[in-house]
């Protein structure tokens, strides 16, 4: 698996406690596909050990973006990181969602909190592929969302403060219903709690739904076992986030 030396170019503040960091990878950028994720190396140190995932948020042709907040040591780093300082990448990493898909022709967004992270770049490939796009955003509040780069964007926070009043599965059932008779699939990625309900309302509404999880995926290549995944198929029963993906079709998980 490729190693990348990746020299900062920006780190911008987007949201409250939410970044968006930008690194020079000309040798990366082009290989990425929506729903994959980098491993980093937060800094030379041995704490943290372990390196931390984040999912691709925009490639161009010599470099790549994450999204982030601050949740604790290693992304405390890494929004100290400056112009210059370098960081150590492993990557792409995992399986990324299915685009290139005849049977449908609209994509329904559906991203949770700090779940937006793969959209814009999933959002680029769809419009290149003539899908129509629509993008269901859901956050705590007005200050914690983030749409940059979206297309034909909803949003939902769960004070009110913007948009529609509640949480973004709420907003999807609503939303499903001004798609009937469309070709229609989910790509959904946002919190384990977020990701389960989605599954069921795509499962009750007929609708075709992908998932793209979030979990502690220390090695990033299937190694460490460290981020299992029950599915509902018995003679296969557990996946690995990392490996096959964070991106599975939402009903082959046992939720």
């Amino acid at each position: 698996m490729p190693l990348y030396s990746c020299p900062v170019r920006s780190l911008q503040t987007v949201a409250r406690n939410i970044f968006v960091l930008s690194l020079h990878a000309p040798g990366l950028a082009p290989a990425v596909r929506p729903g994959q994720f980098v491993n980093i190396r937060v800094n030379d140190a041995l704490e943290p050990l372990l390196r931390r995932p984040f999912s691709v948020h925009r490639t161009t042709h010599d470099a790549i973006e994450i999204l982030f907040n601050i949740v604790g040591k290693g992304t405390a780093l890494l929004a100290e990181k400056r112009e210059g300082d370098v960081l150590d990448l492993l990557g792409p990493l995992g399986v990324p969602f299915t685009l290139d898909d005849d049977r449908f022709d609209t994509a329904l967004l559906v991203a949770g909190g700090l779940g937006v992270a793969p959209m814009p770049l999933t959002t680029v490939e769809l419009l290149h592929r003539g899908k129509a796009v629509r993008t269901l955003v859901g956050a705590r509040d007005a200050a914690s969302l983030v749409t940059r780069h979206l297309h034909d964007v909803v949003c939902a926070t769960d004070d009110g403060s913007s948009g529609f009043h509640g949480n973004v599965v709420a907003l999807l059932e609503r939303e499903a219903g001004q798609l009937a008779g469309k070709r229609v699939k989910i790509f959904a990625c946002g919190p384990h709690a977020m990701l389960k309900a989605t599954a069921l309302a795509a499962e009750r509404l007929g609708i075709p739904c992908e998932v793209s999880m979030e979990g502690p995926m220390g090695c990033g290549i299937g190694i460490c076992q460290g981020c299992p995944v029950e599915l509902r198929d018995a003679s296969h029963r557990y996946a690995l986030m990392c490996k096959d993906g964070p991106t599975f079709d939402a009903q082959a998980i046992r939720w």
